[in-house]
């Protein structure tokens, strides 16, 4: 599943990537992905086959099948990119770090673009493990809303291309902030603190004030202790000023390729100027004092913070605006 998945997004990036290689050499490019659970379902697959037969069945190739860095090293040797190829898995964050990645390597000299993103799919383990926490809804998810109650598992991938300048590129990455509050491994620090030191760091990198920005897209899980400490940090942050939205309604909460999914929903709010409805918000719990956006509404983006959040408080936010 993961391979097909990725085929198909590879042929819709596939021509921005080679002309990124033609222009600043396929050794000049890299390939940075985020990923929770990488291609787990072969193995959880090749495991199951072994307990029934006591062997793991001929087709089984770890090294292609389940190795968190397979679809980074096929995009690479597809197009013929010979930079750096790494992975990120930070759970809930990894496509959302993977911009802070992106940046790093730009900024050392050590490349000029960078193709990031990330991916997951569905797992027996992941879907055991969030029902053993007591926090899957059995209906559609209320980020932010009343009655909210757990999340829903989507499966998904997105990709962008990051450069060290373009001439037609109508968004750019303006900043990544990043944390690690560690408070606890299954649940988010309460105050919101992590949260709020991620979005501060991304605007302290882009040298802007939480009055330039326009619209957030929150992680929004609908779990009820991720809803009430992230709308403790906006509103640290922003008040009830700024339009908030959650789209894990239209997703579910693709894990591993949250970040990078949100990313483009942020992108995608700049370029139409429009700000996407918080599905399923409506009634807006009123203890969460933020602005929800329920209905999809139109408006001046200009500048967009993307939220994502993970076990063991591995926070990231990236703000990305138009150019």
């Amino acid at each position: 599943r993961l391979a097909r998945i990725g085929w198909m997004a590879f042929y819709e990036i596939r021509e921005a990537v080679e002309r990124a290689a033609a222009r600043w050499g396929a050794a000049r490019v890299a390939v940075v992905l985020g990923t929770s659970t990488g291609g787990l379902e072969e193995t959880e697959q090749a495991f199951e086959h072994w307990l029934r037969f006591g062997a793991i069945p001929e087709r089984y190739d770890y090294q292609h099948q389940h190795n968190f860095n397979a679809l980074g090293e096929l995009f690479a040797s597809v197009v013929g990119i010979s930079g750096p190829v790494y992975n990120v898995s930070t759970a809930c964050s990894s496509s959302g770090k993977v911009a802070a990645s992106a940046g790093r390597l730009i900024r050392a000299g050590l490349v000029d673009a960078v193709l990031i993103g990330g991916i997951d799919s569905l797992t027996r383990m992941t879907l055991q493990g969030f029902h053993s926490l007591g926090i899957l809804s059995s209906t559609p998810c209320r980020p932010f809303g009343v009655g909210r109650d757990g999340i829903n598992i989507g499966e998904g991938a997105a990709f962008l291309l990051l450069e060290r300048e373009s001439d037609d590129a109508e968004v750019c990455v303006l900043g990544v902030g990043e944390s690690a509050d560690a408070y606890r491994m299954s649940s988010p620090d309460p105050s919101g603190r992590g949260a709020r030191e991620a979005m501060e760091r991304a605007l302290a990198q882009a040298d802007l004030r939480p009055e330039d920005i326009d619209h957030v897209n929150a992680h929004g899980t609908a779990t009820q202790l991720n809803d009430d400490s992230e709308a403790l940090a906006l509103r640290a942050l922003f008040a009830d000023r700024v339009p908030i939205a959650s789209t894990k309604g239209y997703t579910g909460h693709l894990l591993g390729g949250a970040g990078g999914t949100e990313m483009l929903f942020a992108v995608h709010a700049i370029r139409t100027r429009k700000i996407p409805a918080t599905l399923g918000a409506d009634p807006v719990d009123p203890a969460i004092g933020i602005r929800v956006v329920t209905e999809p509404t139109e408006a001046n983006v200009r500048r967009v913070l993307s939220n994502s959040f993970a076990f063991g408080g591995s926070n990231v936010c990236v703000l990305v605006g138009a150019r």
